[in-house]
C-alpha cells in the first residue's frame, strides 16, 4: 500500500512482499501505479525494501564511518575524469560535506580494486564485501522500479536498451555535524541529473525535498529498511516531461555527523538520451533534444550551468 509520510509527507510504497518482485502479478501491477502516482506528483517516494540484510545496513555505516576517518590525501586518491565521480570535498561553499565515488560497486572486482587504491597493502576486504553485496542489492531495486516505470509508460519494448544503457556509481557521503542548533547548509538545492537515485541514510537526518508549489519539507523515513527513491533530470527527458525531477538539498543541525549512500543509475558516455516516439504526440510534444548525458554534466558544472533555474532546459530544452 501506498500511505502518506506522516511527517514526510512522501508516499511510502512497500517492494518487501515477494509477490511485488515478480512482473505480471497483481501485487507488482499495484504498486507499478503507485510508482508512476509518485514519480508525477513528487519526483521521488520511499521505498520499503527489506531485501538487504540488517547486518550488512550495519556495516555498511560502520564502513562509512572508516572510510571518511582515513587522512585527506588517502582520500584525495579516489579520482575520476568523469565530474562528480571521484572525491568531492573541501568546498568553502559546502564546508560540512564531503564524498566519494565508486563506479559500478554492484561488480566485485570494481569494489576490489577501488579498495586497493586507498588500502594498498592489502585491500580491506570486510570493506569489499560489505559495499559489493549492498550494491548488488540495491541495483535489483533499481531496475524494478525502471521496469515499472517504462510499463507504466507502455514502452516497455524498450526495456533491455534503457538496461544496457546506463552504469551504476554508488556515492558515499558524510555530513559534519554544524555544533550548532541553528540549521546549516549541507549540499545546495539540486536536481538530480542521472536516472534513477537510491538513497539511504544513516539515523541523523537532514534531506529536504521541495514540492510542485515550492514548498520545502523535511524527509524522514519511517523504517530502517527505508530508501528514498527519486527520478533524475535525464530520465525526466527520456520520459518527456511525464515525471518530475525534484529538487532537493540537504540541511543541517546538532553535532551528530551524517552519513549517506546514493546509488544512481547513470546513461553511458556516448548514449544519446532520446524521448521514445511514443511519448511524442500532440498533447505531449517534444521537451528536449537529444543529448549526451556526460557532455549535459559538463555543462552543469559550468558558471551557466550552475545559475540556471534548469540546466536541463538550458542545455537542450526546446
Amino acid at each position: 500500500m501506498a500511505t502518506e509520510s506522516a511527517v514526510g509527507r512522501l508516499p511510502i510504497i512497500d517492494f518487501s512482499v515477494e509477490q511485488v518482485l515478480k512482473p505480471g502479478t497483481p501485487e507488482w501491477n499495484t504498486v507499478r501505479a503507485q510508482v508512476r502516482q509518485a514519480l508525477e506528483e513528487f519526483g521521488c517516494f520511499e521505498a520499503q525494501f527489506d531485501k538487504i540484510p540488517i547486518h550488512i545496513g550495519k556495516a555498511l555505516f560502520d564502513a562509512l564511518e572508516q572510510l571518511f576517518d582515513l587522512p585527506l590525501q588517502t582520500k584525495q586518491r579516489n579520482v575520476s575524469k568523469k565530474p562528480f565521480h571521484g572525491y568531492v570535498g573541501q568546498y568553502p561553499a559546502v564546508p560540512l560535506y564531503e564524498s566519494m565515488g565508486i563506479d559500478d560497486a554492484n561488480i566485485r572486482q570494481n569494489v576490489e580494486a577501488w579498495t586497493s587504491v586507498l588500502w594498498p597493502n592489502n585491500g580491506n576486504p570486510t570493506f569489499c564485501e560489505t559495499i559489493h553485496a549492498y550494491s548488488e542489492q540495491l541495483s535489483e531495486l533499481d531496475q524494478i522500479i525502471r521496469r515499472m516505470i517504462l510499463e507504466s509508460l507502455g514502452v516497455e519494448k524498450y526495456l533491455e536498451e534503457h538496461m544496457n544503457s546506463t552504469n551504476y556509481l554508488l556515492r558515499v557521503m558524510k555530513y559534519k555535524g554544524p555544533q550548532t542548533n541553528e540549521t546549516k547548509l549541507g549540499l545546495n538545492a539540486h536536481t538530480d541529473k542521472n536516472i534513477v537515485t537510491i538513497l539511504n541514510q544513516n539515523q541523523v537526518e537532514g534531506l529536504e525535498i521541495q514540492t510542485k508549489d515550492g514548498q520545502w519539507f523535511t524527509v524522514k523515513p519511517s523504517s530502517s529498511n527505508s530508501f528514498i527513491v527519486m527520478i533524475g533530470d535525464s530520465l525526466n527527458a527520456w520520459a518527456n516531461g511525464r515525471l518530475h525531477s525534484a529538487n532537493h538539498r540537504v540541511m543541517m543541525t546538532g553535532n551528530e555527523a551524517r552519513y549517506s549512500t546514493g546509488l544512481f543509475s547513470i546513461p553511458k558516455a556516448g548514449y544519446i538520451v532520446k524521448a521514445p516516439e511514443e511519448l511524442v504526440d500532440e498533447d505531449h510534444p517534444l521537451l528536449f533534444k537529444p543529448f549526451d548525458h556526460v557532455k549535459f554534466l559538463d555543462f552543469y558544472y559550468t558558471q551557466a550551468g550552475q545559475t540556471a533555474p534548469s540546466a536541463l532546459h538550458s542545455y537542450c530544452g526546446l
